[in-house]
């Protein structure tokens, strides 16, 4: 490393410390001028774990994804650079190496864990070289950002073109467009699904966004169908089908509110694992991870012991106690996280109490029109089960208008345009023992956790 890295290393770790003094998070700005101080500190930096770089890219379960082969790493004996606080864009990815490396910018790390955002996935792929890219699924997820999916699965695309010599893609066979990506030339793929009969809906979604082949735009058949538009599919019409996933799931059971089992299968064997972290899309969360375990040549073993270790991402699936109450905080941003985030709420048997907070800064997308797509209708069907709903945000207003037309009782809903305000008010409203599900959006997700961590009641997100 020259010194003009070496002083860019400096520089950024100089400015993390100053950051988090002053109670910021420090996560993106020490990287942007440490670049501007050595541009290809990335690059030089991404060269030194031993085992190379993993990425992990998608639309939905990036962060929790990196998290559990984070775990599943460190059981196998993996040091890991990892970007935990979820920065994913190149400034961010920058500043998480620069806080693995130590004074004189080394990295005595196995391997470095970068969760990049789709749009980056090209020009970070470029610098940092991965060995290995997790790529967890497609949706319809900020048009204002990415466009139209096919964008979108072309940005992934064009970054696996720069995976390191005799790279491996891990795929969700499940996912069409995913899956795609394994029929270009380059990368080796490796395909991971469910083979489980009798899960998720059984029936396309409004949130499904690939009902169509993506070879010939004939209509698919599912001989299963888990959740959206990810199962089983065949086209009848030019024969386009999914790949034979090399790890699936062959059993699923216990399937709530507190996490599920499953039956593993990979290439050296099966085992059970009980995942801490509920949701049917944590479980493909978790099969992505071990794909990914698989893909660098980790023991079943340490896959196993690392998805039973790893609890809820900041803000994903979070239980938070505050005082005698307790708060669940789930992230909600586009049309399938969200049904799937309301699906797990209403797993639960006690009666729900709601905050919902919505935002549209450019993290959150400044469109805010897929509330329509939502399956908020659902809800609607449980409403008996409802105590109350508060909408919150920069898009209080939008979200009720929603919930309004969704078919929701009228008398349950209420605005509260501040988010603290609303979280204040809600908790209120429940009982000792009781719980508050807040459902927000990525910038209201932080500004609400940062207000509960200002109370002393959970970790700053950096911290976690």
């Amino acid at each position: 490393m020259n010194l003009r890295s070496r002083m860019a290393v400096w520089m950024g770790k100089g400015l993390v410390t100053a950051t988090r003094m002053a109670g910021r998070g420090g996560t993106t700005l020490p990287g942007a001028v440490a670049r501007k101080v050595a541009p290809d500190l990335l690059r030089t930096l991404a060269a030194q774990p031993r085992e190379g770089v993993v990425a992990v890219t998608g639309t939905n379960g990036k962060t929790t994804t990196a998290k559990m082969l984070s775990s599943i790493c460190e059981a196998a004996g993996w040091g890991v650079a990892h970007n935990r606080a979820g920065a994913n864009l190149i400034a961010g990815l920058t500043t998480a190496l620069i806080q693995a490396a130590d004074w004189k910018g080394r990295i005595d790390q196995s391997v470095g864990l970068l969760e990049i955002d789709e749009a980056t996935m090209p020009r970070a792929c470029q610098e940092v070289r991965p060995k290995v890219a997790v790529v967890t699924n497609f949706f319809r997820d900020q048009l204002d950002r990415f466009g139209e999916l096919e964008h979108t699965v072309d940005l992934v695309a064009r970054g696996l073109a720069h995976l390191a010599p005799g790279g491996r893609a891990v795929l969700n066979a499940d996912d069409p467009n995913c899956a795609r990506l394994g029929t270009r030339p380059g990368a080796e793929p490796l395909y991971y699904g469910l083979e489980v009969e009798g899960a998720g809906s059984g029936s396309a979604s409004q949130a499904a966004d690939a009902r169509h082949c993506v070879q010939c735009g004939h209509p698919y058949e599912y001989a299963a169908l888990y959740y959206a538009h990810l199962g089983q599919y065949r086209c009848p019409n030019c024969g386009h089908r999914r790949p034979k996933p090399q790890v699936y799931i062959d059993r699923l059971w216990d399937v709530d509110a507190l996490g599920s089992s499953f039956r593993l299968v990979s290439l050296e064997g099966a085992c059970e694992v009980r995942l801490q972290i509920p949701g049917l899309y944590n479980v493909y969360n978790a099969l992505a991870a071990a794909a990914g375990a698989v893909a660098l040549g980790l023991p079943l073993p340490a896959i196993r012991q690392g998805l039973e270790a790893t609890t809820s991402q900041f803000g994903r699936m979070e239980r938070i106690t505050i005082d005698d109450r307790q708060v669940f905080m789930a992230l909600v941003k586009n049309p399938a996280g969200f049904d799937s985030v309301i699906q797990t709420v209403m797993q639960a048997e006690s009666r729900k109490n709601l905050v919902i907070a919505i935002n549209d800064r450019y993290a959150d997308g400044t469109d805010v029109s897929w509330l329509w797509d939502v399956d908020f209708e659902a809800l609607a069907g449980h409403q008996d089960e409802i105590n109350f709903i508060i909408c919150t945000g920069r898009r209080a207003e939008d979200m009720a208008v929603r919930l309004k037309y969704a078919g929701i009782d009228v008398a349950k809903l209420s605005i509260e345009k501040d988010p603290g305000a609303a979280v204040k008010q809600g908790l209120r409203y429940i009982q000792s023992g009781d719980l508050l599900y807040i459902l927000p959006t990525y910038t209201a997700m932080l500004q609400i956790r940062d207000l509960i961590a200002r109370k002393g009641h959970t970790k700053k997100y950096w911290e976690v």
